[in-house]
């Protein structure tokens, strides 16, 4: 297994665009036609922003974020390691560098949605399924009205 021997986890306001939407491409999050102008905003707007940096390479290899009000909730989110840096912790130190980074800043309830399959990940890091609750999703497209 691989073992990243120079590996700094980095709560950031700025990084190279370029490098997270790679990160973004490795999740499979990145569409045709998303702008790379909008990265600097979705980093700065976050309430934190967590890189996983290859010193050796000064690379991002892996990431993820919270979006919070600052007083209440946390949801983290976009939690992504490049593929040939996986199963080696990153994504677990990344995990535990935004739960202390919350815990510290006195968020009480922190949260996220897990992709089928990763709920083990999460699970061995404290989180717990919430039974009786839904993640929906808007859809831009519908047919609701707001007028």
């Amino acid at each position: 297994m691989f073992q990243p021997r120079h590996l700094d986890i980095r709560l950031v306001k700025e990084w190279d665009s370029r490098q997270i939407v790679m990160l973004y491409r490795a999740g499979g999050w990145w569409k045709e036609g998303y702008n790379e102008r909008g990265i600097p905003d979705l980093i700065s707007g976050s309430f934190l922003f967590a890189v996983a940096v290859d010193t050796t390479l000064n690379k991002a290899v892996g990431m993820g974020r919270v979006i919070s009000d600052g007083i209440s909730d946390g949801y983290i989110q976009d939690l992504v390691v490049l593929p040939e840096y996986r199963k080696c912790g990153i994504g677990n130190r990344i995990v535990s560098e935004l739960l202390g980074a919350c815990k510290q800043r006195g968020l009480g309830w922190i949260g996220l949605i897990s992709q089928p399959g990763c709920e083990q990940f999460y699970e061995k890091l404290g989180f717990k399924k919430m039974e009786g609750f839904v993640p929906l999703l808007y859809e831009q497209d519908s047919q609701h009205d707001f007028s």
